[in-house]
């Protein structure tokens, strides 16, 4: 992850709830100097408000932000039709706009805030711990610096993918945006199962718990593929063999996930207009 020290003009941060909270919690360990940073949040939490005495500047008049290099939306998709549009008046030539915001695509964007540079993103909630993945798309008016940036800024949050093509984000959203409730569903899944096989309940959830969690930490520490890993943990004609042979069949995890994945995917795209 590259630092942020030598970052010039000021970072427009639009939205400062939990994803941009971490966001910025990121991007101020990379260095980036606080005085540098304009967060227009109409109900900042007090550890945002408190950020005023390092520097941070709360609320601005937007004429007073002359050289915004970024900004970076972090607003809600619902509230963003409202609150985008005013902030044309920060664009410059140089300024490159970055969304997080789910379902809204560059040609929003653009609508909104005139032809410039534009990213359209798609980060999911293991950012909250600097865990997340983050799936990019630029308009053709992002130059290789503009993107280099957008890059750093988003891998405050974890890894970042990039895509050329906008359609993909759909897909994305599906997989990876919506993928941490599908994890979490495994693990709700699994505790009730041990349940039904005699586990005290609480004990199951415990189990099924540290289990998904510690099984997630091996994925990501591992350079093995998953179907390695997996096939690490199954003996022949063993326990974990006769579960694999129901979740594993024809009507097993696949068609259901592949069946999941294409319902997220379309709602995605309905979304999105």
């Amino acid at each position: 992850m590259s630092a942020l020290n030598d970052f010039t003009g000021t970072l427009v941060l639009v939205g400062a709830g939990k994803m941009g909270g971490a966001m910025l919690e990121g991007w101020l360990a990379l260095g980036l100097k606080p005085a540098q940073v304009a967060i227009l949040e109409p109900a900042p939490a007090p550890e945002i408000a408190a950020l005023k005495d390092r520097g941070v500047h709360i609320n601005p008049p937007l004429a007073s932000v002359t050289d915004a290099s970024v900004i970076l939306l972090a607003v809600k998709p619902q509230v963003a039709n409202d609150v985008v549009p005013p902030l044309k008046v920060l664009m410059r030539p140089n300024t490159v706009a970055v969304s997080v915001m789910a379902g809204k695509t560059l040609a929003f964007m653009q609508g909104a805030l005139g032809d410039g540079a534009m990213v359209r993103s798609i980060p999911n909630t293991p950012a909250a711990i600097a865990r997340g993945i983050t799936v990019a798309v630029p308009n053709a008016k992002v130059t290789e610096a503009q993107r280099t940036l957008a890059h750093t800024l988003l891998s405050s949050i974890g890894a970042v993918e990039w895509v050329t093509d906008e359609a993909l984000i759909d897909a994305a959203t599906a997989v990876s945006g919506s993928g941490p409730a599908y994890v979490f569903l495994l693990a709700e899944s699994l505790a009730r199962a041990g349940a039904a096989v005699g586990l005290p309940a609480d004990l199951a959830a415990r189990l099924a718990r540290a289990t998904v969690a510690g099984s997630g930490e091996l994925l990501h520490r591992s350079p093995l593929d998953a179907a390695v890993l997996r096939q690490n943990v199954t003996s022949p004609n063993g326990t974990t063999a006769a579960a694999l042979n129901v979740l594993m069949a024809a009507d097993g995890l696949d068609p259901l996930l592949e069946k999941a994945v294409a319902a997220a995917t379309k709602r995605s795209r309905e979304l999105a207009g």
